[in-house]
């Protein structure tokens, strides 16, 4: 059926503690851009408001985008009410409020429909990354003051387990709809590794967990002494990560990358024999997709949840519940080649699932709803 959605003469702003220019910008802050190209592309103006950083200015426009950046990576949540307030972010006719743990309250400050935007829940992840009365102040906003300030808004969750998170948090399921992420289309290909290789894609935060792959890396170095990781992307939390594997005397077989363009980062995913994704959470992982791409499976946390619906397990990688399982399985699919092929090919498939044009659809399907429900 085809897309017949008219945004034309609509206003749209997004409100998100990043984009995709911030150093520490990922997956979340790319599928925001790329549903606002879809809103743009059907007619709609489109404001995004995050935090200022270095590498951009205070406004510009980008993509038919319009940008504008103020505050700290705690402060652009009040700079976002006071700029939405005062009209510096024009007049809009619906906001996209993008709850990265923290949601901006907009439904405090503005009249018009507002439209929920969650990756994940944060419960696991608050008290790795703020201990104590900072995390557990953290978590209460997201469980208990968020969606009862929401609570006649729309959602939209990137996956399934997302939804049923949001539900065990008060949310009700009819107002939660799913848009999954895309994946992006790259022509060409490169060869795979003539040796075994690894990468983790991801910024590099505690909760990421990229020391598990660094661990299982050097529990396999024994049976596959060519063995490389790669780590792919960068993080406040790089110089730890650094200090880690100098520890374990692994500086030999792991090579930090840091943020790379986009032809070497599918570079990496094609010359990768395995993707090893140990976070945490996520709310999809679109590095799966991408690693998919180019026939490279991945093995994941089961437990992260969003992994659950991003890798088929047994068909496009292999989904573990433990750090001892991690390595087991990344040994396993090193060391089986037929396997590691069946997967890689099942992980072609799967990423050619999820296109951006649906997630386009998608999301522009409930801006329309939302903006219908008022007339």
């Amino acid at each position: 059926m085809p897309d017949t959605i008219d945004l034309q003469g609509r206003h749209v702003v997004f409100l998100s503690w990043r984009d995709t220019a911030n150093p520490e910008g990922g997956g979340a802050e790319r599928y925001l851009e790329k549903v606002a190209a879809g809103l743009v592309a059907r007619g709609a103006s489109v404001t995004v408001f995050s935090a200022a950083h270095d590498q951009g200015p205070a406004t510009e426009m980008r993509d038919g985008i319009r940008f504008v950046r103020a505050g700290s990576k705690l402060s652009v949540y009040p700079q976002g009410l006071w700029h939405l307030l005062t009209g510096r972010l024009g007049r809009p006719d619906l906001v996209v409020d993008v709850q990265n743990g923290l949601p901006f309250l907009s439904r405090l400050a503005t009249r018009v429909p507002v439209v929920v935007l969650v990756h994940h829940v944060h419960r696991e992840q608050w008290p790795v990354v703020y201990p104590g009365l900072v995390g557990r102040i953290g978590w209460w906003v997201e469980s208990r003051l968020a969606p009862r300030v929401y609570r006649r808004s729309p959602y939209v969750a990137v996956s399934e387990a997302t939804r049923d998170e949001l539900v065990g948090l008060g949310v009700a399921r009819e107002r939660i709809s799913v848009v999954h992420n895309g994946t992006d289309a790259w022509h060409g290909d490169s060869p795979k590794a003539a040796t075994p290789t690894v990468s983790v894609v991801g910024r590099l935060v505690p909760h990421k967990r990229v020391e598990h792959a660094v661990d299982a890396a050097g529990a396999l170095r024994a049976e596959f002494p060519e063995l490389m990781l790669h780590i792919v992307g960068d993080g406040w939390w790089r110089e730890n990560l650094v200090e880690y594997v100098e520890e374990r005397g692994l500086t030999d077989l792991v090579r930090f990358e840091g943020h790379v363009d986009e032809p070497r980062k599918h570079e990496l995913d094609a010359a990768s024999w395995v993707l090893a994704l140990p976070s945490l959470k996520e709310g999809w992982g679109l590095v799966v997709g991408e690693a998919g791409m180019h026939g490279t499976p991945t093995v994941a946390y089961r437990g992260a949840g969003g992994t659950r619906e991003s890798v088929d397990d047994g068909v496009s990688g292999l989904l573990v519940d433990d750090q001892e399982e991690f390595t087991a399985a990344l040994g396993r699919l090193l060391r089986d080649r037929p396997l590691r092929e069946r997967l890689g090919e099942g992980a072609r498939r799967m990423s050619r699932r999820f296109s951006w044009d649906r997630t386009q659809e998608g999301f522009a399907a409930v801006v329309t709803r939302a903006l219908d429900r008022t007339g």
